[in-house]
């Protein structure tokens, strides 16, 4: 058995990750994590392929990397599989699907060039708290339709929400309180009554008045909008501002061919995928070139790692904009591919294209890498412009 004897979700590891991700793939394409009990994928094509497996990589046992949450949190939306999930993303994925947000790009867009407008003359600013926290707080809280108290709590649920899909650490731990807190909120008749009957979350609720799921899915499906929505978003954009920082000559492609735009934002998401994968529980037994893993083992998918396999791609530790990086598994792919991947490249779009018409360069000063469970990204990420 091929086996890696590291704590994936210690700090060192989560905040220096790409030399343990290229370990594990130059071990094999399957290997066992002693430290948590559960097998691990970390090339893109076995990474890919068991994305698109959902009969035999099943999320219905749970997608973190823990028992206390994998019994807690089924039935939503993430840990569910095919028909039921088909029926339950069908109603998340309405309001955020292409041709639905086309009534919204032209307000990010004017959202966009008032922040970078203000930011620009300020000169300094966090690239994370005052730039890519502002639109998906503006937009997606405002969308959502919860009442203010909701909104306020929004960032603060998410990233619990993350914490608690790795183990049950320290950081697992402290997170219970606030997604029991979450919980509660979704399921309060205070909260249904004061939704903006406008807004996304009121969708679900009319959906299951009229028989399409069972009323008891909804307060999971509001936790669908509430927390995977903003974290994946803001952190993406703050990795994709300090790439451009790192790599200035990207920078200038961009900012002289707009066409480069989707391309950039593709890449950084491989480069620096927001998530670092989930689980699933496997059906059946499967062989990895000799390595049999037995059916209903947990296993991590690695997107991080698949992003940066040298099997798929090119000097793949590059920073490039002219790569056509498009199936990068940073959404996901498969049947739980990122419903929000459309609204997030929206933002970031609107946003580089802003930056685009008033910004040389960045200058980054001390950036601070986030601590998640599952996330990474930037806590702290002070910028220049000139």
């Amino acid at each position: 058995m091929l086996t890696y004897e590291v704590d994936l979700y210690a700090d060192d590891a989560i905040l220096e990750p790409y030399g343990h991700y290229k370990a594990i793939r130059d071990l094999g394409p399957a290997v066992f994590l002693p430290k948590h009990d559960m097998w691990c994928l970390g090339r893109y094509d076995e990474v890919r392929a068991a994305l698109r497996d959902y009969s035999t990589f099943s999320s219905a046992q749970g997608v973190a990397a823990n028992d206390v949450i994998n019994t807690r949190s089924l039935g939503n939306t993430i840990t569910t599989d095919p028909p039921e999930h088909n029926k339950m993303r069908r109603i998340i994925k309405g309001p955020l699907a292409a041709p639905a947000l086309t009534h919204i790009a032209t307000a990010i867009d004017e959202e966009a060039e008032r922040l970078v407008d203000r930011l620009v003359r300020q000169k300094s600013f966090d690239g994370i708290t005052e730039c890519a926290q502002h639109l998906p707080v503006t937009i997606v809280s405002k969308m959502v339709g919860l009442p203010e108290g909701g909104r306020a709590n929004m960032l603060r649920w998410a990233s619990a929400t993350f914490d608690a899909l790795g183990t049950m650490n320290e950081r697992g731990k402290e997170a219970l309180p606030h997604i029991e807190e979450l919980h509660r909120y979704c399921t309060d008749e205070r909260t249904l009554g004061a939704l903006s009957p406008e807004g996304w979350a009121a969708a679900i609720w009319r959906a299951a008045e009229d028989g399409h799921v069972p009323r008891s899915k909804c307060p999971a499906m509001m936790r669908d909008y509430i927390s995977p929505s903003l974290d994946t978003t803001i952190l993406a954009t703050g990795s994709l501002l300090w790439l451009f920082g790192q790599f200035p000559e990207q920078w200038e492609k961009v900012r002289s061919d707009a066409s480069l735009i989707p391309g950039a934002i593709n890449e950084a998401i491989r480069l620096e995928s927001p998530i670092r994968g989930f689980t699933r529980v496997t059906t059946r037994e499967l062989d990895y070139g000799g390595q049999t893993i037995p059916a209903w083992s947990r296993i991590l998918l690695l997107y991080a790692s698949a992003n940066r396999d040298e099997r798929k791609w090119s000097d793949p530790e590059t920073f490039d904009v002219t790569r056509d990086a498009r199936d990068h598994l940073g959404f996901g792919f498969g049947p739980h591919v990122c419903v929000g991947m459309h609204l997030a490249k929206l933002e970031m779009t609107a946003l580089v294209k802003a930056f685009a018409r008033h910004v040389a360069s960045f200058e980054l000063g001390e950036a601070k890498r986030a601590t998640n469970n599952t996330l990474r990204g930037f806590a702290r990420l002070p910028i220049t412009v000139h």
